[in-house]
């Protein structure tokens, strides 16, 4: 019951995160949101986990923690090169 609850707030989350992801006005909207959906993503993995008892999801939770790290840290260098008015 506890489960179905969090995975609900976590798909609400989500939800949200995919709302401002297509209606962002900048780029760093947009970035915010998919680190949103991602983290919402995320925590539905766990819980799922969590309730099943088993560890085979793991794995891609570090799989999607990693990539959205990089991700994240490849935009923000992106944003701050053309805010300096480099060709990134």
């Amino acid at each position: 019951m506890i489960s179905s609850i969090a995975i609900a707030g976590f798909v609400f989350g989500g939800l949200c995160g995919v709302i401002r992801l297509i209606r962002g006005p900048g780029l760093a909207d947009r970035i915010m949101a998919m680190d949103v959906t991602l983290m919402s993503l995320m925590g539905a993995i766990a819980v799922d986990a969590a309730t099943r008892g088993d560890t085979t999801n793991l794995i891609i939770l570090v799989v999607i923690a990693l990539i959205g790290f990089t991700a994240t840290i490849a935009a923000t260098r992106f944003l701050e090169a053309l805010a300096d008015g480099e060709t990134p």
